[in-house]
């Protein structure tokens, strides 16, 4: 199975690096075939919306991959794919400015649910595959440029709104609720289930929508297994959800951020580090030179276009970091690209009862 990551990297070691976390490699690449290439979306639709994420992001090795595909095989214009490429657009650059009316645009114009949760993976994944795929460029040698982009019919199915609902003002280290926009698988095949990996997650409504499709679903969980749980060398927990945290925080996903916020401060007891990225922003000090070297990284990796460069690399090896853990780093910036587009595409965060 050819990877489009270590080919688009296309640097001597670019299959040593990938070598190194082989699940999220593997995985990576199976959610390429069933997002990219699935079959939930009309022929070349797949191929046009990845163009778009990729040029949002300026990685010109993946731009000129996508281009090509999308000329091999076009996807047929008309209203419903202009609406899918505006969602794309606005997911890819300014995700936190989605809302439910974006998704009632997208079931106005014919797609159905299904479809929806096929294009939010796919628009997220290739956010995350672009950013891996520039950062280790830049980690092997290989590149040295910040990204070149430039920044910024009747219903299928009725768009959930919560009119009523007690949404976070601010962001948040707690536990938060999640409500989405198109509605969740409600009877899940044995596929799907399958797809969950953990059983406990078919109680979860963002995993049932998720659930829609399966193979990209699993794919999903597997890569994000070996990237934040794969403890064998390379960065540590607290810092890979540190870096998930920076990433959220700047895409401004509430939701996200208060998920990985709370893990950061359990796996390092640096809660007071931790309230004032959540308080202050990305830019905020974190209280030692390791960390202030990751949030300047994974700040730059999740900037649209990019800006990681080598001077990152050279900043996070000079407070110790190896390759592999600068790997690390890369990956768990970028796979919370592709979070925080679901989060922030098919819903909405909710502050529980017990936080009002």
């Amino acid at each position: 199975m050819t990877d489009i990551i270590t080919m688009l990297i296309d640097a001597p070691s670019a299959e040593t690096l990938r070598a190194a976390r082989p699940q999220a490699r593997d995985n990576a690449q199976e959610a390429f075939e069933a997002l990219v290439e699935g079959e939930i979306l009309p022929p070349g639709v797949g191929y046009d919306l990845a163009l778009i994420v990729a040029r949002s992001a300026g990685v010109d090795k993946a731009v000129e991959f996508y281009a090509d595909l999308a000329v091999e095989e076009p996807a047929v214009e008309n209203p419903a794919l202009r609406a899918a490429r505006q969602w794309a657009w606005q997911l890819a650059t300014r995700p936190a400015s989605a809302n439910a009316l974006d998704v009632a645009d997208l079931a106005r114009q014919g797609w159905t649910p299904d479809q929806v949760v096929a294009m939010a993976q796919l628009i997220g994944f290739v956010a995350f595959q672009v950013r891996v795929i520039h950062g280790l460029r830049v980690l092997a040698g290989a590149s040295d440029s910040e990204g070149s982009g430039e920044p910024a019919v009747e219903p299928t199915f009725t768009v959930p709104t919560y009119p009523g609902m007690h949404r976070p003002a601010h962001f948040v280290a707690h536990s938060l609720g999640w409500r989405p926009w198109v509605p969740p698988a409600e009877n899940l095949t044995e596929e799907q289930r399958a797809a969950l990996i953990k059983p406990e997650r078919e109680k979860s409504e963002y995993f049932r929508l998720l659930a829609r499709d399966p193979r990209a679903l699993r794919a999903r969980t597997l890569t994000d297994l070996d990237i934040f749980y794969n403890t064998e060398g390379g960065l540590g927990r607290a810092e890979r959800e540190l870096a998930a945290t920076v990433a959220s925080r700047l895409n401004g996903c509430v939701y996200c951020a208060s998920v990985h916020a709370g893990r950061a401060i359990q796996e390092s007891q640096r809660e007071a580090d931790i309230h004032r990225l959540l308080d202050e922003g990305v830019a905020a000090d974190l209280g030692s030179p390791q960390w202030n070297a990751l949030r300047d990284a994974a700040r730059a990796l999740t900037n649209t276009p990019v800006s990681f460069d080598s001077g990152h690399v050279a900043a996070l090896r000079a407070v110790g970091f190896g390759d592999l853990a600068v790997v690390d780093a890369i990956n768990s910036t970028a796979f919370f690209q592709w979070a925080n587009r679901l989060m922030l595409g098919l819903g909405e965060p909710e502050l529980p009862r017990r936080f009002r």
